[in-house]
């Protein structure tokens, strides 16, 4: 085990452990930004506009495939923190098996209907063929997130959240630079982009998976534990079904909102899309607890440490609220560069669009670190209707509040659905925290 999460003072373990994870979160960020970047300041703002219309569903197979791993690392951990060796190997068997079978499904489902998704989202006509090369592209290439995600999980099961940052860094150097050759000597477009994003994301999943076999002994599987163990890969399904399920449901709102945004034209789809790959900076910090806690409160729950458990939720807690403040103060310095960072020439419409966007979220990053830390922890405990139900919330929240609040408020109402789905979801995961706490 690179990081025994079992002993030691929780929060300097968790501070050491969740660095990693935010660093490697941050470069996934930069990958989103540098394809958002080039494309708006090379081929311009209707590029842009085609990517980020698209983008929210991309990032909706994403949310599936991140929380699906994420269910498995969670079994795994449990395991190691139990000091199962080799039920810890027929889990990572079950979890590839599933992976595989998952890629494939979402591979085809998703290519295949692409233009039809592309309808259905109110993707305007002028962005709708650069829309639909940079979707197809990115979606064939989902064994490529799959694989990546896996590793990376199943590593910080193991208690190692450096490796994947490595591997992550590297790839996103080399994303940067596909990027530019790609769309600007070689003349590719938004596909080049795609293009870029899959390749460098598969040599990041391929690296870390050589590197955590030569490294760690739970990685060297014998043939014995290749056979399919129906037990093994149910466990797997059930709770990375779920939790894969979960996450998406929470960016299904998002698509709603992507959907409504759309319908306010071009402007404010590239002022949102620039202003919503700024916001990923708060996403996915506030993701990286969810790696965090879900490890720490596996493996103590797998070694039967309840008080430690109930220490490593209110030390993450305090580094979440601390971090969010933090994010709250650099987002609000940099907004008004945000959109000529992303967007060569933009009209003054996409400005306000953008600020808009700012003032009504950020002062509200804060209910998305308690609710990454407290769903998370209650998932970990083996708790999955209450995290379910708070995705329900927040599905109905942001979906209802886009639409409705869109016919009195119009682009504002739509955006202000987000802050209103975190805090019905909230309420709902720290009841449930407190209580299960209670009776143990």
């Amino acid at each position: 085990m690179a990081v025994d999460l079992t002993k030691g003072r929780p929060l300097s373990v968790l501070f050491r452990f969740s660095l990693p994870v935010i660093g490697g979160n941050l470069f996934q960020l930069f990958y989103t930004l540098a394809d958002t970047l080039i494309v708006g300041q090379t081929i311009g703002e209707n590029a842009l506009a085609a990517v980020g219309a698209t983008s929210v569903f991309v990032y909706f197979i994403l949310c599936f495939i991140t929380g699906m791993t994420g269910g498995f690392s969670i079994i795994l951990a449990h395991d190691i923190g139990s000091r199962r060796e080799e039920d810890a190997k027929r889990n990572i068997v079950a979890s590839i098996y599933i992976s595989v079978a998952m890629t494939v499904i979402i591979t085809a489902v998703t290519c295949i209907f692409s233009k039809s998704i592309i309808r259905v989202m109110g993707i305007p006509e002028t962005i709708a063929e650069d829309a639909y090369v940079y979707m197809v592209i990115v979606l064939a290439g989902t064994g490529a997130t799959v694989l990546y995600n896996l590793v990376s999980n199943i590593l910080r099961a193991l208690g190692d959240s450096r490796l994947p940052l490595i591997y992550l860094i590297i790839s996103s150097l080399l994303n940067v630079v596909l990027d530019i050759v790609f769309i600007v000597p070689f003349g590719m477009g938004v596909g080049g982009a795609a293009l870029a994003t899959v390749l460098s994301q598969l040599l990041s999943g391929v690296l870390s998976l050589v590197s955590a076999k030569k490294r760690y002994s739970v990685m060297s599987i014998e043939r014995k534990y290749w056979h399919l163990d129906i037990q093994a890969v149910k466990r797997n399904l059930n709770l990375g079904f779920i939790m894969g399920f979960q996450m998406s449901v929470m960016c299904i709102g998002q698509v709603v909102m992507q959907s409504s945004v759309n319908r306010f034209g071009t402007a404010a789809i590239a002022g949102y899309t620039a202003a919503t790959k700024m916001d990923q900076l708060s996403v996915l910090i506030n993701g990286s607890y969810v790696s965090t806690v879900s490890a720490f409160v596996a493996q103590n729950q797998g070694a039967g440490e309840t008080e430690r458990i109930k220490s490593g939720v209110r030390s993450s807690l305090l580094l979440a609220l601390i971090t969010d403040a933090v994010i709250m103060g650099i987002t609000m310095i940099i907004e008004p560069y945000v959109v000529p960072l992303f967007v060569s020439n933009p009209s003054p419409e996409t400005y306000l669009y953008s600020k808009d966007f700012f003032l009504i979220t950020v002062p509200f990053y804060p209910l998305l670190g308690i609710l990454c830390v407290y769903r998370t922890a209650v998932q970990a405990l083996g708790n999955s209707k209450a995290p379910f139900a708070a995705c329900i919330a927040e599905l109905v929240a942001r979906c209802s509040a886009s639409i409705l609040l869109a016919i009195y408020a119009g682009y504002r109402g739509v955006i202000f659905s987000t802050p209103l789905a975190w805090l019905l979801a909230d309420i709902i995961v720290i009841t449930s925290y407190i209580m299960m706490m209670r009776r143990k």
